[in-house]
C-alpha cells in the first residue's frame, strides 16, 4: 500500500500560491517540521494562523509535530553559522534515528498530508530527509511529491 505525502516551504511565494498548491494537490492535513513555527517572521504560516487559514480556507487540518523537527544546535549551524549541508543532513539523520521517529509515527498520520518547513524548496531543506528516512524505514511506501 501507498502512502501519498507532499512537502511545501512557505517562503518566496505569496499566501493565494502556497494554499493554491495544497488545494490542487489534494492535501487533508499540514504536518508542521518547524523548529519555531511562532516566529512573527513566518507571516501567514505562524502556527495559530496558519492553522486558522488552513482550515477556513481549504478545509484542512493543522498538525505540529516537533518530533521531526531539528534541534537549535542543528539549526544554529546551518543557518546561522552556514555550515556544511552534508555535515547537517548527517547529523539529522541521526537525530531521527535517535528519536525512532518511525516507530513513533504512523504511516497513516502522512496519507494525503502534506511536510511544511520554511524553505522554498526542498532540495536543501529537512523535510527532505524526513520523507527519504521514512520512506527507507517504512520499505519504500511513501509516494512523495514536493509542491
Amino acid at each position: 500500500m501507498t502512502t501519498a505525502v507532499a512537502t511545501i516551504g512557505f517562503t518566496k511565494t505569496s499566501a493565494e500560491n502556497f494554499f493554491a498548491r495544497l488545494r490542487k494537490a489534494g492535501v487533508k492535513r499540514v504536518v508542521d517540521v518547524r523548529l519555531h513555527n511562532t516566529s512573527q517572521l513566518a507571516g501567514f504560516a505562524k502556527a495559530d494562523d496558519l492553522a486558522y487559514f488552513l482550515k477556513t480556507i481549504n478545509g484542512m487540518d493543522y498538525v505540529p509535530e516537533p518530533l521531526l523537527a531539528p534541534t537549535e544546535e542543528l539549526m544554529k549551524f546551518f543557518k546561522t553559522e552556514k555550515g556544511d549541508w552534508d555535515v547537517f543532513a548527517r547529523d539529522f539523520s541521526a537525530l531521527m534515528k535517535e528519536r525512532k521517529i518511525e516507530k513513533a509515527l504512523k504511516p497513516a498520520l502522512l496519507d494525503g498530508a502534506c511536510l511544511l518547513c520554511s524553505e522554498a524548496t526542498a532540495h536543501r531543506c529537512h523535510r527532505r530527509l524526513v520523507v527519504e528516512y521514512l520512506n527507507e524505514k517504512w520499505g519504500g511506501t511513501l509516494s512523495v511529491a514536493h509542491l
